[in-house]
């Protein structure tokens, strides 16, 4: 987290007495050392017995509020964020950390005037100009995203994912200032951190096929992902193997011997498939319906999961540990999820969760929650290749980042949901073209409140206009009316997709 008050300290503010200074700045370099070195539980105590001693020290509540944030308290991270700012009201750091905290638990008006007490109180905070950005791109509120994007870049021109950001919501065009700046970074890379020079070459690969120049485009997409793939531990086998013990374990035998059981619900509604292949879209239009809340990307099926895991001590571990589950188990699956997502929205006749890997999960969805609908989205297996490939994701995605690793993950989950068709009833899972989606609106979308057991509303056409947080790749473009423009796109990078063609040959028109 950026507002840190890690390794600075005020002589005065410890007071004047020598051994209470001293043990007070022995106390914050033991609380510093251990918060640097991610011991945050030890960080912690220290805070607190820092704070017995000296109750009014706003930096550390700051630290200790980041610190909460960090093991998933949020709650407490507020407070002690709050103290921070009562005790020092000029405090920009703890204005911008408590709208990071904020905005990750949702309470989104709350983080928005939070990042605008930050900036309020440092006109010259980049960072929190560039998260009000995001923020407001989230919500849908584009111009007021370019602004705040375009001022972080005023501020701190060398701050390429700044450029990035602001490209998601204003495509450059040739001879755009900010086109120019990125060229003149471009000239000398390795002036930039290595986290720089991917969002660099990214951003740049953007901008150059937005002016139709698909081979500049190209040889910056292959220079982010290689950079990218450079940087983080992707382990193959074990991400494909996941796939191949999934269908072993979750067999068509498994599963018929195992089905009657679960809970009943019909509100949950499952939206799953590869990144970019339509889900935000699809979401989009349900969320769109009044009886719908689009709840987004959400980990809650694999969490609830893992506390069965836990009620199973010594059972084999997933998936193989689901073969020591009882009917009971099952239930209490969908149980706890159920719970999770009321929490979220009470009252609601169907809640979506559009968390694209539980296709992994499709087999023990359907055993946890019969009831449940699954809704797999389906693109032309080049364009959801080549689309995941030019996005740098913010978190997760390891696979793609090599075209050719990419086009294997994307054959083994055309495999695994082949097996979930052969596995599960009949008509059990709705497979959602995307392309027959942009060609028919009316009549796909039709066809998706049907399956949901719900009533058709005309609003769900007007998807574009629904106002919600949407915190995916596609946040931009679901706010458009449908469009045909990415049917196709993987046509003018053909010359460099061999790799993965050799991969997904089977899958391509």
């Amino acid at each position: 987290m950026a507002g840190s008050s890690l390794g600075r300290l005020d002589g005065g503010q410890v007071g004047s007495a020598a051994g209470a200074a001293d043990r007070l700045r022995a106390l914050c370099s033991e609380a510093f050392a251990h918060h640097q070195a991610q011991r945050l539980p030890q960080a912690i105590e220290r805070y607190v017995e820092i704070l017995s001693l000296k109750p009014d020290f706003p930096d550390i509540y700051n630290n200790l509020g980041n610190a909460l944030t960090a093991l998933g308290n949020p709650e407490a991270a507020l407070a002690a964020f709050k103290l921070a700012i009562e005790l020092k009201p000029d405090s920009h750091d703890a204005y911008y950390n408590c709208a990071v905290t904020l905005s990750a638990m949702g309470r989104l008006d709350e983080a928005e005037a939070k990042y605008r007490q930050a900036v309020a109180v440092n006109p010259k905070f980049a960072a929190a100009y560039n998260n009000l950005g995001l923020l407001l791109k989230e919500r849908g509120r584009l111009a007021g995203a370019e602004w705040a994007f375009r001022r972080a870049i005023r501020l701190a021109p060398m701050q390429v994912r700044y450029y990035d950001n602001l490209l998601a919501v204003k495509p450059f065009v040739a001879g755009d200032a900010h086109f120019t700046a990125l060229e003149a970074l471009a000239a000398n890379p390795a002036a930039l951190p290595a986290a720089d020079q991917v969002s660099l070459h990214f951003a740049l690969g953007k901008a150059y096929e937005n002016i139709d120049r698909p081979d500049s485009a190209f040889a910056h997409f292959l220079s982010g992902n290689r950079f990218k793939r450079s940087q983080i531990d992707y382990d193959e086998a074990a991400t494909l193997g996941f796939m191949e013990r999934m269908r072993e374990v979750m067999s068509c035998e498994f599963i018929e011997t195992r089905q009657g059981g679960g809970h009943p619900s019909p509100v949950p509604v499952f939206i799953i498939g590869m990144p970019r292949s339509g889900t935000t879209l699809i979401e989009q239009i349900l969320a769109s319906h009044p009886q719908v809340f689009g709840a987004g990307e959400l980990h809650l099926f694999n969490e609830a999961t893992g506390a069965i895991r836990s009620a199973l001590p010594d059972a084999r571990p997933f998936p193989e540990m689901m073969s020591a589950m009882s009917a009971e188990h099952f239930r209490t699956l969908g149980a706890l999820y159920l719970d999770a997502i009321a929490r979220r929205a009470p009252g609601a006749m169907r809640v979506t969760d559009k968390m694209t890997l539980n296709f992994l999960l499709a087999g023990l969805i359907h055993l946890a929650l019969p009831d449940a609908t699954i809704i797999h989205a389906v693109r032309d297996a080049a364009d959801t290749c080549v689309s995941n490939f030019v996005t740098h994701f913010t978190d997760g995605h390891a696979h793609s980042y090599d075209l050719a690793e990419l086009g294997r993950y994307y054959r083994h989950y055309r495999v695994l949901m082949a097996h979930w068709r052969d596995a599960l009833p009949e008509g059990r899972i709705m497979d959602v073209c995307y392309e027959d989606l942009v060609a028919d609106l009316e009549g796909v979308a039709r066809r998706i409140i049907a399956h949901c057991g719900l009533a058709w509303d005309a609003r769900c056409l007007d998807f574009h206009r629904t106002a919600r947080p949407i915190r995916t790749a596609s946040a931009v473009q679901v706010r458009k009316p449908i469009y045909a423009d990415s049917v196709g796109r993987w046509r003018k990078y053909q010359a460099f997709l061999g790799p993965l063609f050799a991969e997904v040959e089977p899958f391509t028109a």
